[in-house]
């Protein structure tokens, strides 16, 4: 065979070396620096999420029902019928929650570990939302910081084990704040309606937590003036159906929710009942001030984590409501602050704070 008719084969080593001058090393450069952020991005509502259930599944049937739960356990299940009667009376507040109940029982039974179960998936999503509103305003190191936080808290670990609807109001409040931020920096229908919809999943959750609208109201008029008309369209949207559910039930003899009047002993255990323990509230309190100046970012968790406890300590002095379980839902914002606080931290000393807040948190949960 003549050598014009034989076929060479380029070996690998002879190949043109593509961009020889380095030209699309920024480029290159850039694409591995966006995979990893979205990468950081997941990991800031991922990890809480999976320590949420961890911490929260860990012996979630120990603990004996409490009187919420066994008339949770007595609505679950009653007839169709008679759980109707939960929507008016003394139980106006948990009808909606009832109902859900006595559905998710006729699904799975009415063990103590079926009616839980719900309580543990909300708190699982609301860590994650913590993590991921964090992730949002700040940076996914604060995602992560804040989820944790968030995942630790005795009373984090403690609504996810039981079966109130505490827990589904602490995920609605998350949810209708983190639908709030794009919202209000693109205030179209595409997000102003789902919006509208996390607010009356927290006025069925929990009434006294749409109190969590008098911080959104006061970031909308500090900060986003110009979408007022339309964000209040949407808060009047979710608001129509709890109202009119409210307003049955009230007529009939109900009440809002159930609390004491707030004396000076009642208000100083207050942050040991909101965070498990008083010394947890005052590492949180600290790292809120680090997390300060009241820019909007912080601000809005700001306004979450402090106008809504002003606001029952206002309604309190007209009805018996004030309780740390009331206020539960404002917990995620301390818990995005000191996120935020640590995110500008040290790796060392954000290390060492986040050890410091879990030594407080198993403390707390020790039999003494």
């Amino acid at each position: 065979m003549m050598d014009a008719d034989t076929m060479v084969l380029p070996r690998l080593g002879d190949a043109v070396v593509e961009d020889p001058w380095g030209e699309d090393r920024p480029r290159r450069a850039a694409a591995r620096a966006a995979t990893a952020a979205r990468r950081w991005r997941i990991a800031a509502w991922l990890l809480p999420a999976a320590l949420t259930g961890a911490l929260g599944a860990a012996r979630i049937t120990a603990s004996a029902p409490s009187a919420g739960e066994l008339a949770t356990r007595r609505a679950a299940t009653s007839s169709w019928p008679g759980i109707g009667a939960a929507l008016t009376g003394d139980e106006v507040a948990l009808g909606p929650y009832h109902l859900l109940l006595r559905a998710w029982a006729a699904l799975f039974g009415a063990a103590d570990l079926a009616l839980r179960v719900p309580s543990l998936l909300a708190m699982i999503g609301a860590a994650a939302l913590v993590g991921a509103l964090a992730a949002r305003i700040a940076t996914p190191a604060a995602g992560l910081a804040g989820g944790a936080i968030f995942a630790v808290l005795p009373t984090s670990i403690r609504y996810a084990q039981e079966a109130q609807p505490y827990a589904l109001a602490v995920f609605a409040a998350v949810l209708a704040t983190w639908l709030l931020v794009p919202a209000l920096d693109r205030p179209g229908p595409r997000r102003l309606v789902p919006y509208a919809g996390a607010v009356l999943l927290l006025g069925l959750c929990q009434p006294v937590a749409l109190l969590l609208l008098a911080g959104h109201g006061w970031i909308v008029l500090a900060f986003r003036r110009r979408v007022a008309v339309r964000w209040l369209a949407a808060v009047v949207l979710g608001l129509i159906p709890v109202a009119a559910l409210l307003a049955s039930g009230l007529r009939d003899g109900g009440h809002l929710a159930s609390g004491v009047r707030p004396g000076a002993a009642v208000l100083a255990a207050t942050p040991g009942d909101l965070f498990g323990v008083a010394a947890l509230g005052g590492v949180l309190a600290g790292l809120a001030l680090f997390s300060l100046p009241l820019r909007y970012a912080a601000a809005i968790c700001t306004a979450w984590a402090l106008v809504p406890a002003l606001g029952l300590l206002a309604l309190a002095q007209a009805a018996p409501v004030w309780s740390a379980a009331n206020l539960l839902f404002t917990v995620p914002a301390w818990a995005v602050l000191g996120g935020v606080a640590l995110s500008r931290a040290r790796v060392a000393g954000a290390v060492a704070v986040l050890a410091l807040v879990a030594l407080l948190a198993v403390a707390a949960q020790l039999p003494g």
